[in-house]
């Protein structure tokens, strides 16, 4: 068994591993997903749905992270909607996980939902798995020029990055359930668009890490473990993701519930071009 202060040591074979955690999840999830069938649906507290499926691969993903980082705490989705937080006030390193992000894509049968596994250093997502299992497609990241798409058609890891802004006009990238339609058209009048596109999950920002679109504004209420696997992959891949003020998101809990602040991810340093 591999020490976990070499494992630390060892970015790209920690990666490695997480890839495989995700990989199995996803298969987990996958045994549940019947064209559209909720199987063993529940509402939240909040009213957003659950599955099964959500919870079988929770557990699964944090005794698979226990067995490789021990002393390396997770915060979930799942555990926390049940009222489990684990205390990271003395926590250098911890993991956020959503088993199923895209709970409402899952259940209407569509393909727009993903395993997330983050591990976050002092606020910062320094590592990001993000697993598509509907469509065999992987993302991942652990530090600058590190971002990879794998799909299983190929097998192999394809080196991704964001692109320059195109000068025909920004692809915009908007959530397919959820977002404040109004806010969203006021906020883009500051910038040149060619189209906006509809996805689900964190694909959104995965789709901008491997440079298919440009941005995408989030207002509304999102929580850390939907953003920090994505983000990993993004400042990988060169991009950014900050708050409404050019801050770059943080992690940690520092919000009642997890709840992140309204965010843009993007491609460039999007608080320079729409001030212009």
């Amino acid at each position: 068994m591999v020490s976990s202060q070499k494992l630390m040591d060892n970015p790209s074979a920690l990666t490695g591993m997480v890839r495989r955690i995700a990989l199995a999840a996803g298969g987990i999830v996958m045994s549940y997903f019947e064209g559209g069938d909720a199987q063993g649906m529940e509402r939240k507290d909040d009213g957003s749905p659950v599955t099964l499926a959500d919870r079988e691969a929770e557990i699964y993903i944090q005794k698979a992270l226990a067995d490789i980082l021990p002393d390396v705490p997770m915060i979930g989705e799942e555990t926390v909607s049940q009222g489990t937080v684990t205390d990271l006030s003395q926590a250098d390193y911890f993991w956020l996980v959503d088993p199923l992000d895209g709970t409402r894509e899952f259940i209407k049968g569509g393909n727009d939902f993903t395993v997330n596994i983050a591990l976050i250093h002092k606020g910062e997502p320094v590592l990001g798995v993000v697993y598509v299992p509907a469509q065999d497609v992987l993302y991942a990241g652990y530090g600058a020029d590190t971002a990879v798409r794998w799909s299983a058609e190929t097998d192999k890891d394809k080196s991704i990055a964001v692109r320059k802004e195109p000068p025909f006009g920004l692809t915009v990238v908007a959530s397919a359930h959820h977002g404040d339609r109004a806010r969203l058209d006021e906020f883009l009048q500051g910038f040149k668009i060619e189209k906006v596109i509809k996805r689900g999950s964190s694909l959104k920002i995965c789709s901008i890490a491997e440079g298919k679109a440009d941005l995408y504004p989030r207002f509304g209420p999102t929580c850390e473990w939907d953003t920090a696997a994505a983000h990993a992959v993004l400042r990988a891949a060169g991009g950014v993701l900050t708050d409404t003020d050019g801050k770059e998101l943080r992690y940690g809990g520092a919000r009642p519930g997890f709840l992140n602040p309204e965010f843009i991810a993007a491609s460039f340093a999007w608080w320079e071009l729409s001030e212009d």
